[in-house]
């Protein structure tokens, strides 16, 4: 004989415990599945960039001073922004029949402040004395070893200067010496006082 056969209702209290464990697993996974947080999204703006007024003046008039072989040298004279060094000559009442345009720039652009200085043409590089008995270095017609002396200068960096010298015309403010790579404004500082752009 075989064991005891269940009843009909044994069978079905195990057919609904069955289905409600069934779908105990089917709520819990789909209550797992479903409760899974959300990717956020962060929308991150730059921030806005600062508001800076633009300059509203306009520039006044640049002071030259023009020495040299022109017919009113030693004068400072007033000129529109934009103007060339060929303008500043011309204000000076232009240049004199001994004057060597040829070493200055005539087309570079002016700056206030700045000094024009028109040689002759038969005069030797000029050479001032400053007021603490040293020499004044004149950057336009220097040489290499000239140029050497000056503290913070070797050979190397002396060539530079020649060689931006040779490329883009005379010097006409220690701005246009700091152009030169390896001059920064510590050593244009030093410069300063010991050059000159005659």
């Amino acid at each position: 004989m075989s064991g005891n056969p269940k009843s009909p209702n044994e069978n079905r209290q195990l057919v609904i415990v069955f289905g409600l464990l069934v779908a105990l697993i089917v709520a819990g996974s789909a209550l797992l599945f479903l409760s899974r947080p959300e990717p956020v999204t962060i929308t991150i703006n730059p921030p806005l960039p600062s508001v800076t007024p633009l300059p509203t003046n306009t520039p006044g008039p640049l002071q030259i001073y023009v020495t040299g072989a022109v017919a009113q040298p030693g004068i400072v004279i007033a000129l529109p922004a934009g103007s060339r060094v060929e303008d500043a000559i011309a204000a000076a009442g232009g240049a004199l029949g001994t004057a060597n345009l040829e070493a200055v720039n005539l087309a570079a652009l002016l700056r206030d402040g700045d000094q024009i200085h028109v040689p002759e043409q038969d005069a030797a590089p000029a050479v001032l004395a400053t007021t603490s008995g040293g020499e004044l270095v004149p950057i336009n017609s220097a040489s290499l070893e000239e140029i050497d002396t000056l503290p913070g200068i070797g050979p190397a960096l002396a060539q530079r200067i020649i060689d931006y010298r040779e490329a883009n015309g005379a010097f006409t403010s220690l701005e246009d010496l700091d152009e030169v790579d390896g001059i920064g404004p510590e050593l244009l500082s030093q410069l300063a006082d010991m050059i000159t752009f005659d």
